[in-house]
């Protein structure tokens, strides 16, 4: 991972179809912070059609844990809106739990 670098998220649907999200990371601070944005597909080519979202995840130390938060800011209401339909809460929950098992193995 490097500012201005690719990335892909591919988000399944339960009944398994794939949805391709490329993006580009913005900010990264080891440890600490990733913050990434689709509003363009890899080294700050513009995304062919409208943006969706901006992702900022923090990581903090608090009592011996990791405090882990994510905030997604979207282009308009209506983007947040489509988003909380596809699912976003459950979606971004599970990415969360599955941190956590990952991290448990560590």
């Amino acid at each position: 991972m490097c500012v201005g670098g690719s990335n892909m998220i591919v988000m399944k649907a339960p009944g398994g179809q794939e949805i391709p999200c490329p993006g580009t990371d913005l900010e990264i601070v080891p440890d600490r912070k990733l913050v990434f944005t689709d509003a363009y597909t890899g080294v700050w080519v513009p995304r062919d059609g409208k943006p969706f979202m901006t992702v900022v995840i923090t990581f903090e130390e608090e009592d011996g844990k990791t405090r882990y938060t994510a905030r997604v800011r979207h282009w308009t209401d209506e983007d947040l809106k489509t988003h909380e339909g596809m699912g976003f809460y459950q979606g971004w929950a599970q990415c969360a739990d599955q941190l956590e098992a990952l991290a448990k193995t560590l």
